[in-house]
């Protein structure tokens, strides 16, 4: 059996732009797509913390160290700009893969830099 199964994730990136009438797809500052190892074309699926809207798309690679997080196409009805996202991609893995699989997550600053990188997440607790 294979589970899918958490692979990357950039947590609460601020979108900088959306533009409707580009084909499709997400451009996305390609130092942060190499920091958690997602690559052009991957298929991803975005959370808008700010609105509750998910969806599906594509990565694009945006200039360098520009912050890019451009929603394009149709997908650009579903934010605006300066909404917060978390993007995920995610992997197939046996089960015996499992105890070994670690997930890559990125946290970024409000400028879309990277802040920290960690191997897991904690759950929150309430009071």
């Amino acid at each position: 059996m294979t589970r899918e199964m958490l692979r990357a994730k950039i947590h609460r990136i601020t979108v900088t732009e959306a533009n409707v009438e580009y084909e499709g797809s997400l451009t996305l500052d390609v130092d942060l797509m190499r920091v958690c190892e997602m690559a052009p074309y991957e298929r991803i699926d975005v959370y808008n913390v700010s609105n509750g809207n998910r969806f599906s798309t594509y990565l694009i690679e945006g200039q360098p160290g520009s912050g890019a997080c451009c929603v394009n196409g149709a997908a650009a009805h579903r934010v605006q700009v300066g909404d917060r996202l978390i993007l995920c991609s995610y992997a197939s893995l046996a089960d015996s893969e499992l105890p070994d699989h670690r997930p890559k997550v990125v946290l970024v600053t409000d400028e879309n830099r990277v802040r920290v990188v960690k191997d897991h997440e904690e759950a929150s607790v309430r009071a």
